[in-house]
């Protein structure tokens, strides 16, 4: 029998991207943070205003998954640079669920167990340490959890009280590095809130370094949610956010006669999508980027320099698809910077 933790982490800019019409898309120092995949909502439904940014929830915590890995600090750094961005409390959380062997985890013994809570107690306190260096002239409250329960469903249920729940792509170990894989999946697919993975190579000094949110747009009305979030997430770092549309798909069968009058339209389309959040959030510069590209090689090579991307979990030509199955990789885990996926209900 084995006992396993859980150990996320990493760092980076923010980049709002559009993909294109192929599919694109306690103690202060413990404590809990009380507290399934939907479609999108076309038409009206999907309208967003100022007061409904997803995730915003007054006075709600972000959540940080931990394990004691050095992605794991990392993650815990960038949320606790989030927190005190948003000005909310900062909740960091470790599973020591027992995952191996055969017998019921009542079955383990007394003192492994009390060894597992011993060694959980040990990582949320060093994550916690360095969640404070990283905001040490801000009041950022920092409680910290340890469960028995496995991690995937207690992210899920602190989720639904959350502001954005963190995780890491990468862990300790062979095994665990594969257990990170299907936890951050897991949780994009099915979180009640904003998900942000942070890659175990992303920077976390790139909000003092000013890099752009880059965002990912495709047109269609699921876009909103993510547009919406990136425009706050800019605002709120003060940065510029670039919003990238790429309109290129290889598998289109039907060739237009003509692509400047393609690149015209598509122009047109990400020039829509962005209007009404130009307007809420003035002091956001905005620069736009249109290629005949597909979406996730455009989002890759827009994303080396920004300090987060955002995307929406659904899009045209089905982004869950693309997102969460075979160029899962591509976004979730080889995105150098973090990523935060909005769910759209």
């Amino acid at each position: 029998m084995q006992a396993v933790g859980f150990r996320p982490g990493c760092r980076g800019p923010v980049v709002l991207g559009l993909a294109g019409r192929s599919s694109l898309v306690g103690r202060t120092d413990r404590g809990h943070a009380q507290g399934d995949g939907g479609g999108c909502r076309m038409g009206k439904e999907a309208e967003m205003s100022a007061d409904s940014v997803p995730g915003e929830r007054p006075g709600a915590p972000i959540v940080v998954a931990v394990d004691g890995s050095p992605s794991s600090h990392q993650a815990a750094e960038w949320g606790a640079v989030a927190a005190s961005l948003h000005d909310v409390p900062l909740h960091l959380i470790a599973s020591v669920a027992v995952i191996g062997g055969f017998a019921p985890a009542m079955s383990v013994p007394q003192a492994e167990l009390t060894w597992m809570r011993d060694d959980g107690e040990r990582i949320v306190a060093e994550a916690a340490q360095v969640a404070r260096e990283a905001v040490r002239e801000s009041a950022v409250p920092i409680t910290t959890e340890v469960t028995m329960d496995l991690i995937i469903p207690t992210l899920l249920d602190r989720s639904k009280s959350a502001r954005t729940v963190v995780v890491g792509s990468r862990g300790l170990g062979a095994f665990q590095r594969g257990l990170l894989g299907s936890v951050s999946t897991a949780v994009v697919r099915h979180a009640h809130c904003p998900v942000t993975v942070i890659h175990e190579r992303s920077a976390t000094d790139s909000v003092s370094l000013g890099k752009p949110v880059l965002v990912g747009v495709d047109g269609s009305e699921c876009s909103v949610a993510a547009v919406q979030y990136a425009f706050a997430e800019a605002a709120r770092r003060k940065v510029d956010l670039v919003a990238l549309h790429s309109w290129s798909d290889a598998s289109t069968i039907a060739l237009p006669a003509n692509w400047d009058d393609v690149a015209e339209e598509e122009r047109a389309v990400l020039a829509e999508r962005l209007a009404g959040f130009a307007e809420q959030y003035p002091d956001v510069q905005v620069r736009r980027i249109v290629v005949p590209d597909r979406p996730v090689r455009a989002l890759l090579d827009a994303s080396a320099d920004a300090q987060l991307v955002v995307v929406g979990s659904r899009g045209r030509g089905g982004f869950t698809g693309m997102l969460l199955g075979s160029t899962s990789n591509a976004l979730l885990h080889v995105v150098e910077c973090p990523i935060t996926v909005i769910r759209h209900r």
